[in-house]
């Protein structure tokens, strides 16, 4: 097992190191969704908070694959995250990243167009904008493992080109591209199904995964 992976390992889950400055990041994080649920109730149109919901529950899928591959090779899961943290969730996963990907649907709805045919420099602007927004993601994610905070061990997964565009399709480009599959549902039954559906996948890997890891990873 790497060095990086052992020191993710280190506190893992470990509530004596949370910090006091994650109560404002979930004041804030509240405050916007209740603003956006609210504007909800007003219009009858949800398609912001499943925006928002959709996006973080891929990416808990995301971080719940990442774990499980740490399990699989007892070598590297495909991005760790050991540094220091509030409280590190998942190997790959803390508690400040979750905060940022919980608004992340939000601020991606917020920005697309309300009408879907809709074109910017001649693509549909909801894709445009996912694609805009993952590379962005990725150059910032390319930052973090530059200064440390994210460590990559695999070769294919590294600042290389074929390594970026590995990390743009299944780092992020795939959260975009399920929200535009939810928001893209013609009934609010039919879209809540739908991220309900990526919740389950998610807990359930995780319930499978207390008898399999433990909660280790």
């Amino acid at each position: 097992m790497t060095e990086a992976s052992i020191r993710a390992l280190t506190g893992l889950r470990d509530l004596t190191t949370l910090q006091w400055y994650v109560i404002p990041l979930l004041a804030y994080t509240f405050y916007i969704y209740s603003a956006q649920v609210k504007k909800a109730r007003r219009a009858a149109n949800w398609d912001g908070v499943l925006a928002g919901l959709t996006i973080f529950g891929m990416d808990f899928v995301n971080e719940t694959i990442n774990g499980w591959i740490l399990h699989f090779t007892q070598h590297s899961a495909l991005w760790t995250a050991p540094g220091p943290t509030a409280l590190r969730t998942m190997v790959g996963w803390n508690i400040e990243i979750m905060f940022m990907f919980a608004i992340m649907g939000l601020i991606y709805y917020q920005t697309i167009s309300d009408d879907p045919r809709e074109k910017i420099l001649g693509v549909p602007n909801r894709w445009f904008w996912a694609i805009g927004y993952s590379l962005f993601c990725v150059f910032v994610e390319c930052l973090l493992n530059k200064g440390g905070l994210l460590i990559w061990e695999y070769p294919f997964w590294t600042r290389s080109f074929g390594g970026v565009w590995l990390i743009f399709l299944f780092g992020y480009f795939h959260f975009f591209v399920a929200a535009i599959i939810v928001l893209s549902l013609k009934s609010l039954k039919a879209k809540v199904c739908a991220v309900a559906g990526i919740y389950a996948v998610a807990v359930i890997l995780n319930i499978y995964g207390l008898g399999i890891m433990g909660w280790r990873y």
